[in-house]
């Protein structure tokens, strides 16, 4: 295992004038990404970045986010990234729990007491671009997560700065030549290490500055690109251009479709399937955390429909309400755990894990196991209604609300009803005009009769972000607030 700073200057020796890096209408060689980060990493040392120090980094989707990450790596420090959107009290939040020594592209207002640069920030001629001494950093990356409730957390990976990169590669299946689109945010865990792996490995990795249905296609098509990871969000609005034009993309370069990120509606699964494949779909389910992540393909889906896949590394059950591990079939609390005898996997700052008996952790799932092992989420156990008795899982209606053709994304809430307890609410983002008792019509031929929504209201807003995440509490309470 060999440290990542390393392994740039490697591949920059051995392959100075193969492109390393996309973004729009701008590339990079190699030769230029070990220059770039050598002179960065100089930069830092001097503001006072040392090994085992975190950076904030509060970048879009851009080479310089690659540049910085590996110019920290070189030092041993510790990227921390955020969405370059943050609203500024979410972001001093962060700050005060990485106490980073550096804080990368937020004006110096935003981040009071710390050392600040903004993006585009350019180290001085006179740094040498030479490579630097071997430094590892001691964890490889500390993204963040609001969960629930909210409140941010850091979550400290527990893999260094050598990471395995082998067995990284051999979960998502990643090789040298492959030519790999990151259509989401590097913020966001996923897509940072699917593109930061790729990069170690030594691909061309192709940055989207932002999610875009018809830039993501046509990306594909004129790169070639062979490997993607989406979102079920993003699968959708793909597909929506797709059937609108369908003569007019080209997929055919298509090695392999992640998906990840969100639960993937059935019906939206089997038309991409259709598109690319069987045997070319893929889909993870794991955490950031990453005590456990299962996988599976389109063939294995369709002869096990519905499920996420079996693990692939790590264990995974279910438990209780007591915490007691329940037989195949029941549904419960989704539980992992890491392989026994390894390392620890992550560490949390500003938070705890919810911890079982027996090493289990909880990610907040609820879900079965079959008899052969393959896994079913249900939802999320903070997100399930219970309106009249009755569990309500937003996925599933939400799912429902999706395959009408003038809805672009669904969120469904559960809001105080004095008779119910909860009613079952949604929100819904549309491409056009769109008629909320036409809707609920189409949701109460598909849904049984308590799932059907008591009421929805349209809006013009992105209900789910680039990764396809939501913030659903924040959601609630906003709608509580107009009842």
């Amino acid at each position: 295992m060999r440290p990542v700073g390393d392994i740039l200057t490697e591949h920059a020796r051995q392959r100075p004038d193969d492109i390393a890096l996309t973004c729009g209408d701008r590339s990079v060689t190699w030769r230029m990404l070990e220059s770039r980060a050598n002179r960065l990493a100089r930069a830092y040392r001097e503001l006072g970045v040392e090994a085992g120090a975190m950076v904030t980094i509060a970048l879009p989707n851009s080479i310089e986010m690659f540049e910085v990450c590996y110019a920290l790596w070189k030092l041993g420090a510790v990227p921390q990234p955020v969405s370059a959107g943050l609203p500024g009290n979410e972001l001093a939040q962060i700050v005060e729990l990485a106490d980073p020594a550096l804080v990368i592209g937020v004006p110096r207002d935003l981040a009071p007491g710390r050392r600040t640069l903004a993006a585009g920030f350019e180290p001085s001629a006179e740094l040498a671009d030479s490579p630097l001494p071997t430094a590892v950093s001691p964890a490889w990356k500390a993204p963040t997560s609001g969960g629930s409730t909210g409140r941010p957390k850091l979550i400290v990976s527990g893999h260094t700065g050598a990471p395995d990169i082998d067995a990284l590669a051999t979960v998502f299946r990643l090789r040298r030549d492959q030519v790999q689109l990151v259509p989401g945010p590097l913020y966001h865990n996923a897509p940072l290490t699917m593109s930061t792996v790729g990069s170690y490995l030594g691909q061309h990795v192709i940055l989207l500055e932002r999610f875009d249905a018809a830039a993501a296609l046509a990306a594909i098509a004129r790169h070639r690109v062979t490997i993607v990871d989406l979102v079920p969000t993003m699968m959708l609005r793909m597909l929506r251009l797709i059937d609108a034009e369908p003569d007019r993309y080209d997929l055919s370069s298509l090695e392999l479709v992640w998906h990840m990120g969100g639960p993937c509606p059935p019906w939206l699964k089997d038309r991409w399937i259709e598109l690319v494949g069987a045997h070319r779909l893929f889909e993870l389910y794991g955490g950031t955390e990453s005590q456990a992540f299962t996988v599976l393909d389109g063939a294995e889906w369709q002869r096990h429909r519905g499920s996420v896949g079996r693990p692939v590394t790590g264990e995974i059950g279910v438990v209780d309400s007591r915490g007691d591990l329940v037989p195949a079939g029941v549904e419960g609390e989704v539980v992992l755990r890491r392989t026994a005898g390894t390392p620890p996997t992550y560490r949390y700052i500003g938070a705890e894990p919810r911890v079982f008996a027996g090493g289990w952790e909880s990610l907040g799932d609820l879900g079965y196991l079959d008899d052969d092992g393959y896994l079913y989420l249900t939802d999320r156990r903070a997100d399930l209604i219970v309106s009249g008795g009755a569990n309500v899982y937003p996925a599933e209606v939400e799912a429902v609300l999706e395959q009408h053709p003038g809805v672009t994304a669904a969120v469904v809430v559960g809001l105080p009803d004095h008779d119910l307890g909860a009613r079952v609410h949604a929100l819904v983002q549309a491409e056009g005009t769109i008629d909320g008792g036409e809707l609920l019509r189409f949701a109460a031929d598909r849904l049984a009769r308590y799932k059907v929504p008591r009421s929805v209201r349209v809006v013009d807003e992105a209900l789910r972000n680039d990764a396809g995440k939501v913030r659903r509490s924040a959601l609630r309470d906003r709608e509580v607030t107009r009842q």
